[in-house]
């Protein structure tokens, strides 16, 4: 039967893995905390923030249309499609603890329940209306939920918050949220690829059944390893100690203060137009990424004052590429880096003053992330946290009044590819639309946050 998925606008043991001679796997030893894996440093940062109120969790959402010939209640597919998640992604079992010490480290569930993970909501807003409509609205409903629950912690450190619609039970927004400690945006993506793949195989078993077990033993296999121990981690220079003395020009909005509230506003381009946008990239020789980064620059300067006239650009960069086999595209884990860049006015104005988009700029950016690629996470910013001592406090509460060092945060998931092998034949759904990827990040470095996702 097909199942279509739209994203929405988004104890160690020795093993042979890439480059390295050895890889960790992190073993769980039962009822012994002590034992329990440790966190690696990035895993760290986003505990100690976590902790601190500085960073609450991230949100990959995707809508699901099941065939209207389903026999059972919707939540007898989430939850077996769920139980089949939880045995492939043991991350999803596991707690970090002592977020706010010096040594946290993971705790293994002996099960989960699957009735405090998940919850389930009726639509009020009305049906989801796709992107290939010529003016689609955001989904007010979705929006809501992320902003509430981008301002609340919970633990289990995921939930997944089903938004169903009452007049269209086959259709279903799932909304995947946790903990940065245990995945990256991309683990989203890994997230829904596995519950898509284990909706379909639900859908086509002979053995399919109302009835559902809501406490799943949690599987006896390993953690991935953190990246620290995938990577060198290489710092050729000691600029980590370095601090340039701040542009008096440089726009970062307000200084950083706590507590702040997350805010989310979803804004939906028709198929039409993404497609017309990405279409400029080419015959720019620019990629959508390079020119969302130079967009919001754009935007940035057209709303503040003309005394600002250079902003910084923080991205986000998956290192999965050249982390060996045993990580990929399909892993749940934290192993992503930042890249920055910066604009300034005078490329985005004539000589009389008149704005102008800068495709030059656009294509400057495309060879900025390229450089960042090119060097396979040499010398990126979180290969300076063994520099560290206290990461709770040089990292963020040593910030808190003080100005913030970027202007804003681009992320782009990139594309987003069905895991359905060639069994799903002429039933295989690849029909994505509509896209989303969100995270809070109110008390960061960045005073606004940009994410894109596109099929």
């Amino acid at each position: 039967m097909p199942v279509q998925c739209f994203p929405e606008a988004l104890l160690f043991l020795l093993l042979a893995s890439g480059s390295h001679s050895h890889a960790l796997l992190r073993f769980f030893i039962p009822h012994s905390s002590m034992t329990s894996p440790l966190l690696g440093l990035l895993e760290r940062y986003s505990t100690a923030r976590h902790h601190l109120g500085f960073y609450i969790n991230v949100a990959v959402s995707a809508t699901y249309t099941l065939p209207e010939t389903c026999s059972h209640p919707l939540k007898s597919y989430i939850y077996r499609a769920c139980k089949t998640l939880i045995g492939q992604h043991p991350i999803l079992s596991a707690i970090p603890v002592g977020e706010n010490t010096d040594e946290p480290h993971f705790v293994l569930l002996p099960a989960v329940d699957l009735d405090t993970c998940i919850s389930f909501e009726e639509r009020r807003h009305g049906k989801l209306v796709s992107s290939n409509s010529s003016c689609p609205d955001a989904d007010m409903d979705l929006e809501k939920l992320l902003n509430i629950q981008h301002n609340i912690t919970f633990s289990p450190p995921w939930r997944l918050y089903i938004l169903a619609d009452p007049d269209h039970p086959h259709i279903f927004t799932a909304s995947f949220i946790f903990h940065h400690a245990i995945g990256d945006g991309s683990s989203g993506m890994a997230f829904h690829k596995t519950f898509l793949r284990a909706l379909y195989l639900e859908l086509s078993s002979a053995e399919s059944s109302e009835q559902v077990d809501s406490t799943i033993t949690s599987p006896n296999i390993p953690l991935l390893p953190n990246i620290e121990a995938l990577h060198p981690m290489t710092v050729s220079i000691p600029f980590q100690k370095i601090w340039n003395k701040r542009d008096p020009n440089l726009w970062t909005g307000s200084k950083i203060t706590m507590p702040l509230q997350n805010e989310i506003r979803l804004l939906v381009l028709s198929e039409s137009q993404t497609v017309s946008f990405r279409d400029l990239c080419r015959k720019n020789k620019t990629t959508i990424t390079a020119a969302l980064h130079t967009l919001v620059a754009d935007a940035v300067f057209l709303n503040v004052s003309a005394h600002y006239s250079q902003l910084r650009c923080v991205g986000a960069l998956s290192n999965r590429r050249w982390l060996g086999g045993q990580i990929s595209d399909d892993s749940m884990g934290v192993f992503v880096q930042d890249l920055h860049d910066s604009y300034h006015r005078e490329k985005f104005f004539d000589q009389s003053g008149n704005f102008k988009f800068p495709w030059d700029e656009a294509v400057r950016s495309r060879k900025t992330i390229e450089d960042s690629i090119n060097v396979k996470g040499k010398n990126a910013m979180p290969n300076l946290l063994k520099y560290v001592g206290d990461f709770h406090g040089e990292l963020f509460l040593s910030k808190v009044g003080k100005d913030r060092a970027d202007s804003y945060e681009v992320s782009n998931l990139g594309v987003f590819m069905s895991n359905l092998g060639p069994e799903a034949g002429s039933q295989n759904p690849t029909n994505w639309q509509d896209v989303l990827f969100a995270e809070c990040e109110c008390c960061g470095e960045c005073v606004c946050s940009v994410h894109h996702y596109r099929r």
